[in-house]
């Protein structure tokens, strides 16, 4: 065996760090069109579709980065896949940046979607494989947190470039974190499941050893991966799989987990806030304010979810986030059909969208992703996860792309749309109290017995 130098140790808080610039970075680019869209709607005299369109486009080009995650992650490595992703994004962000146009800006949006897909597909599995088991959990958690917290830094810094019309800088800000993955993924070794899986065991080796120090056994940990590994290849899943008899339930409640997550109406409000208020009667800046008040508002309730979601379970969350959800976008139908004095008006909807974003980041923010993960058994998680990710952002994109249509005063109107979607949220606590189970504290295997005698799928033989 070839002697070579040890690894670097690899400790916790880098891991950390490099987990919460993959989840900035998504954040970051979700969130910034919300500051963008008041300043360059004005400047190319955009429509509601032509919004809709330029916010929509992200979505579209992360469901062909998720598609490509995948392959791009078996032939390429987890860490090349992001370092890939990263400078997708620069070159995304900088055309985006410098765009004359609308359409120059929709396909820069796109560019930037592919490596966003890439990169939240991939960080988590990147993370999970080099770290040692006792932390992936808090990894996963945390993962929620670093997104929220991406969205809350673009409101920031589109109310910082606001006075002065910046919105090509607001774009640019997301060079700062891609960079920086970039570069720092050069010091970082690669996964040693990938390792081992294209013979290079003496590389998994060190990384495990600089990984998890003297608390692993590495001929031990070899062996269980090559035996992982031996699994996965003469029981790879299929797609089609999901739709047969034993799975069904547990995609089905996946997939409402997904869909459910976005048509709540939650992107509406964090791409649209300030434009909403603006078209209320509200100063360009005031509404750039509102959204980093929304922006706090997620990221505190998201970091406090992390540390209840154990002890109250999924499901109630869920149900309880639903219903307060409802309730404040009832209210703030009603604020905006009945209220006419702008102030007055402006100021409620901000207070109804500040608990509306508690009520789901009580449920729906937090929980979806922990729960899509535990509904599938191993031997179909990856493809679940994969199959759950891209209708994610589909129905993101569907979002995104129809609020400005709907909120139209031509069409439904700002109130009208709260009403839909208050409508859309009593429609989930329903499927939600019926389809989904509890997961907290269960095995896999409870859950999946749980899952087939609510769809009336008998045990497989």
């Amino acid at each position: 065996m070839t002697q070579t130098a040890p690894a670097r140790h690899i400790g916790r808080t880098t891991l950390y760090f490099f987990g919460a610039l993959g989840g900035i970075l998504f954040g970051y680019d979700l969130g910034v069109i919300s500051g963008v869209l008041p300043f360059i709607g004005k400047l190319w005299a955009l429509t509601s579709w032509d919004k809709g369109v330029i916010t929509a486009s992200l979505s579209v080009g992360a469901i062909v980065g998720a598609l490509l995650s995948s392959r791009t992650n078996e032939a390429l490595g987890r860490r090349r896949t992001i370092m890939v992703a990263a400078g997708i994004v620069i070159v995304g962000t900088l055309a985006a940046s410098f765009s004359p146009t609308f359409v120059l800006l929709v396909l820069s949006r796109l560019v930037i979607g592919l490596g966003i897909g890439l990169s939240s597909s991939t960080v988590p599995t990147y993370l999970s494989e080099l770290a040692p088991a006792k932390w992936r959990g808090a990894m996963g958690a945390l993962n929620q947190i670093f997104i929220v917290l991406g969205i809350l830094i673009a409101f920031l810094v589109s109310y910082w470039l606001g006075p002065i019309s910046a919105w090509r800088w607001m774009f640019a800000g997301a060079i700062v974190p891609a960079v920086v993955l970039l570069v720092g993924l050069v010091f970082l070794p690669e996964t040693p499941r990938w390792l081992v899986k294209n013979g290079q065991e003496d590389e998994a080796r060190r990384v495990l050893a600089s990984a998890h120090g003297n608390a692993v056994n590495l001929d031990e940990e070899i062996a269980t991966i090559h035996e992982v590994i031996r699994l996965d290849t003469e029981e790879k899943p299929r797609i089609r799989d999901l739709f047969s008899g034993f799975v069904r339930p547990m995609l089905v409640v996946a997939l409402l987990l997904a869909i459910g997550q976005q048509f709540s109406g939650v992107n509406a409000i964090n791409a649209y806030f300030p434009t909403m208020l603006i078209g209320l009667g509200f100063a360009t800046q005031a509404a750039l304010l509102s959204g980093v008040l929304l922006g706090v508002t997620k990221f505190l309730f998201t970091a406090w979810v992390v540390f209840v979601v154990d002890r109250w379970g999924r499901k109630p969350l869920l149900l309880i986030g639903n219903v307060i959800m409802v309730l404040t976008l009832v209210a703030a139908g009603l604020v905006v059909l009945n209220v006419h004095d702008t102030g007055t008006r402006g100021l409620l909807m901000l207070v109804m969208m500040v608990l509306y974003l508690v009520g789901y980041e009580l449920g729906w923010g937090a929980v979806v992703w922990v729960m899509m993960s535990e509904v599938f058994p191993l031997k179909y998680r990856a493809t679940g996860m994969g199959v759950s990710s891209v209708v994610l952002w589909a129905a993101t994109g569907i979002v995104s792309a129809v609020f400005p249509i709907i909120s139209d005063p031509k069409s439904l109107g700002i109130g009208g749309s709260m009403f839909l979607f208050a409508g859309v949220n009593v429609v989930l606590f329903v499927l939600t109290k019926w389809l989904v189970p509890e997961t907290k504290g269960r095995t896999l295997e409870q859950i999946e017995l749980d899952l087939r005698a609510r769809r009336g799928v008998a045990a497989k033989s």
